[in-house]
């Protein structure tokens, strides 16, 4: 009988693992999983950390629509979708992974709700706390990962990448891959009578950097989401009219009260058709003669490298199947998502999934079989349609209790109290104070609680 030694079999559960993608899941997903003793290649397409939020200005060489009328979907030039003005919708104080605060510094952007770039000097602190800048290789793309042929119930992944100066591909042998490109980049575009023979400008919020472009203008924004509505405040400052056409003209206090002060900012409901003449028809028979649409209509997952035969697919926008939007049930624990739920306080819950498929690679953590999660996914499916949800909606969580549940597979702390409550809080005020909430607001009591917390008072700066 042949012996194996700790270190030994510490070695056989570890696995040899690509993460593709460097933001905030990436990232994360790439401490976990070195933390569990794994080798990690993490490809990023760019020149440095932060997915969506390294912004890119330049944005000439991308199609106004995002590369949408190319069957492939894969002609994006432009991977962030982060416009020049954006500040964060959530206080700085529930952004934080679990145990690297996002803090204000002196000489940066202080600001509770700070702009974008103050996050990516966040996530540049983080790869730089944890030695994870070593593990990328950066400008190189993914072109293709698919399973490499079986070989006595091993599977393995063929990940080829492209060096993007170079040119150079590069073929390699994994034994897992995580998959944590985002899904703020790809386009999703409504389907609107005449919108494919409309002459004039067409553009989505993909490609929306500044206002100027847009001075003297008529502009119909499609869309009254967060940055729907951030854009046309910003565009009625410059623009002749903005003409806001929303699903629903059931709107926010705070929307109201900013129509109300801006005589150059209308609200419409959907659009019928758009005319050969520039007209652009509403539903409700109005019409206007605009220069440009806006769609500020959210995005779309893609992932066009992934060759999983059939196994996981996008189905307007329900990405499946994935147990607990992580792992496909008959390609786990090999193939991995982190960062596909919506609408949840991000980065916490990007760790969870992190730790979770760290464990599992590892052989600390187990799945259920493919059957039993199969069986999962088909119950959330039901609840989701029992509940009227739209299919485009799937990974759309806005349930803290979920967030727990999904942490208690990893022993990963429940969120904090505060941290929920501040959440709440601030989308409350949002939906109140459209224009202010970001620089005025009401919760001090909570927020001395978050700093008093062991969240901000066990970190050692």
């Amino acid at each position: 009988m042949v012996s194996v030694t700790s270190s030994e079999a510490s070695r056989s559960r570890s696995k040899k693992v690509c993460v593709i993608g460097a933001g905030p899941s990436g990232l994360v997903s790439a401490r976990e999983l070195r933390k569990e003793g794994h080798k990690v290649v993490v490809m990023e397409q760019n020149d440095d950390v932060g997915g969506q939020w390294l912004y890119q200005p330049n944005v000439e060489e991308e199609d106004p629509l995002g590369g949408s009328s190319v069957p492939t979907n894969d002609t994006l030039k432009v991977h962030s979708s982060i416009y020049s003005s954006l500040r964060l919708t959530s206080p700085r104080e529930i952004m934080g992974y679990s145990d690297f605060p996002f803090l204000a510094k002196k000489g940066r952007d202080m600001r509770r709700f700070p702009g974008h770039k103050e996050l990516w000097l966040y996530l540049k602190d983080f790869s730089e706390a944890f030695g994870i800048r070593e593990m990328i290789r950066f400008n190189v793309r993914v072109e293709f990962v698919g399973e490499e042929e079986k070989r006595e119930d091993v599977r393995r992944w063929i990940v080829r990448s492209r060096e993007k100066s170079s040119g150079k591909v590069i073929e390699e042998i994994f034994d897992a891959v995580v998959v944590a490109t985002g899904h703020y980049s790809h386009p999703r575009l409504p389907s609107i009578k005449g919108m494919d023979s409309w002459k004039r400008k067409q553009v989505h919020s993909h490609v929306y950097r500044v206002p100027d472009p847009f001075r003297n203008e008529v502009v119909v924004v499609v869309g009254n989401s967060m940055s729907g509505q951030d854009i046309s405040m910003e565009l009625v400052e410059v623009a002749k009219e903005v003409h806001l056409s929303a699903k629903s003209l059931d709107i926010s206090s705070g929307l109201s009260k900013v129509i109300s002060k801006h005589q150059n900012l209308l609200l419409h409901p959907q659009i019928e058709s758009l005319e050969d003449d520039g007209r652009v028809i509403f539903v409700d028979g109005t019409w206007v003669v605009a220069d440009t649409i806006l769609y500020c209509t959210g995005y779309s997952y893609k992932f066009p490298f992934l060759e999983s035969k059939g196994r996981v697919e996008v189905d307007d926008d329900r990405v499946g199947p994935l147990f607990e939007h992580t792992f496909p049930p008959c390609l786990s624990p090999s193939l991995s998502f982190v960062g596909i739920p919506r609408k949840l306080i991000g980065f916490p819950f990007f760790e969870a999934q992190a730790k979770w498929i760290a464990q599992v690679l590892s052989g600390k953590s187990s799945l259920p079989s493919p059957d039993q999660m199969l069986q999962s996914v088909a119950d959330f499916y039901r609840s989701r349609d029992l509940a009227g949800i739209p299919k485009h909606n799937t990974h759309d969580i806005a349930d803290f209790t979920y967030c727990d549940k999904y942490a208690d597979y990893v022993g990963f702390p429940h969120l904090e109290e505060w941290r929920k409550q501040l959440c709440l809080s601030a989308l409350t005020n949002s939906q109140e104070n459209l224009e202010t909430y970001r620089d005025s607001w009401d919760d001090h009591e909570l927020l001395q609680e978050a700093l008093q917390s062991s969240h901000f008072t066990n970190f050692d700066c």
